[in-house]
């Protein structure tokens, strides 16, 4: 299918450079001094065939890439996938559009419609685009050799596989892959122009970083307020930290381990609040019941002597004979119940206070030197750990 083209005259001026398109003839005038002439578009491209790749027949086109990154705005862990805005220029040979002389002339982008271009697209690509504003973002020029330069800005979203095994501490590697969808090795070769100087843009890019938000103490009323209130926090940012990521093939993840750690501390805080503050009490009422005990002993004491002494009474004045089965024990049973009950809190009582904390602002004082000493080497093992291993 043959396509035919007429261009109306136009001029065109820009500062000192002026360029002027005139039927079949493209008159460049740079300086207003040296003059060359090249070939009007549609005499190039008579009895071009757009649906044809060079050499169509014969050895592969070879298409030349170079990449330059202008920006990854996102990366994004939960999704898989990174947002990059990147320059994609391809290189190839048409032997159908060589003309003579050793100049070049850039094309208008909406005449690449006219030109056999290759269907490169990206691999894994979730969404691309091209730019629009003010005009569609691509380039085409035409060189005398044949050679054809394709440009385009283009902006796309790729899935990237990610192990998030080590997260934060892991290290992925993304790919942005290209290919001919309808055409095969036969037909196109992908090479890179000038080996891995073919892609640039990556050695001054800066991707944003997290940082830690400022944070502030308050007076609070209790420690224990303080201990349950960092307790709820670290399980926000626990239940948070695995809300946030995806699905993936590792249970426990690095970020995991480190907030169960720290998880661990913060409980332990206020666990050792609690036990502190239960030593406290019952080393209050040691105190109480080590008044009240020999108070308890001498009530005791004259309780079973009055028994035994009526019990006696009971004995000198009887007329009968008195025989076990006719003896009312009840009042002496119940005074011994009470010893017994006696004995026994006693006994408890010196469990107790076995496992009693004799000074209880011991704890406190230890705790400042053990749980800074062990959190910092749980550290050194951990970012050891992920780091190195």
């Amino acid at each position: 299918m043959n396509y035919s083209l007429h261009l109306a005259f136009v001029c065109l001026s820009l500062f000192t450079e002026r360029m002027c398109i005139q039927g079949n003839q493209l008159n460049v005038e740079v300086g207003r001094s040296d003059k060359l002439s090249l070939p009007g578009f549609e005499n190039l491209t008579a009895g071009y065939n757009k649906f044809l790749r060079p050499n169509f027949g014969g050895e592969p086109v070879q298409i030349a890439l170079t990449l330059d990154i202008a920006s990854i705005s996102s990366i994004s862990e939960s999704n898989m996938d990174y947002t990059a805005t990147i320059y994609l220029r391809q290189r190839w040979m048409d032997q159908r559009l060589v003309f003579e002389g050793n100049k070049s002339f850039t094309l208008d982008a909406r005449l690449v419609e006219f030109l056999w271009v290759p269907d490169t697209y990206i691999v894994e690509s979730k969404t691309s685009f091209l730019h629009e504003v003010t005009v569609g973002n691509r380039l085409i020029r035409l060189f005398s050799n044949g050679t054809v330069l394709y440009a385009l800005r283009i902006t796309t979203t790729v899935a990237c596989n990610m192990d998030l095994s080590k997260y934060p501490m892991d290290t992925q590697t993304c790919k942005l892959q290209l290919e001919s969808w309808g055409y095969d090795g036969n037909d196109v070769e992908f090479t890179w122009l000038r080996g891995n100087d073919s892609v640039r843009g990556l050695e001054h890019l800066r991707l944003a970083q997290y940082t830690i938000e400022r944070y502030f103490t308050l007076v609070t009323r209790s420690q224990q307020e303080t201990g349950v209130t960092t307790v709820l926090s670290m399980t926000t940012l626990m239940i948070g930290s695995r809300t946030s990521l995806p699905n993936t093939n590792c249970f426990i993840k690095a970020i995991d381990v480190y907030l169960g750690i720290c998880f661990s501390f913060v409980f332990g805080a206020l666990l050792e609040y609690a036990v502190a503050h239960y030593s406290s009490l019952q080393q209050m009422a040691a105190k109480d019941r080590g008044t009240t005990k020999e108070v308890e002993e001498v009530s005791i004491t004259n309780i079973i002597n009055s028994s035994i002494s009526s019990f006696k009474r009971k004995i000198s004045f009887a007329s009968i004979e008195i025989s076990s089965d006719n003896v009312d024990y009840s009042d002496l049973t119940m005074k011994t119940s009470d010893k017994f009950k006696f004995v026994f809190r006693e006994k408890m009582g010196r469990i107790v206070d076995y496992f009693t904390i004799q000074n209880p602002s011991n704890v406190d004082r230890y705790s400042k030197l053990l749980f800074p000493l062990i959190f910092m080497l749980a550290n050194v093992f951990y970012w050891a750990y992920y780091m190195y291993f």
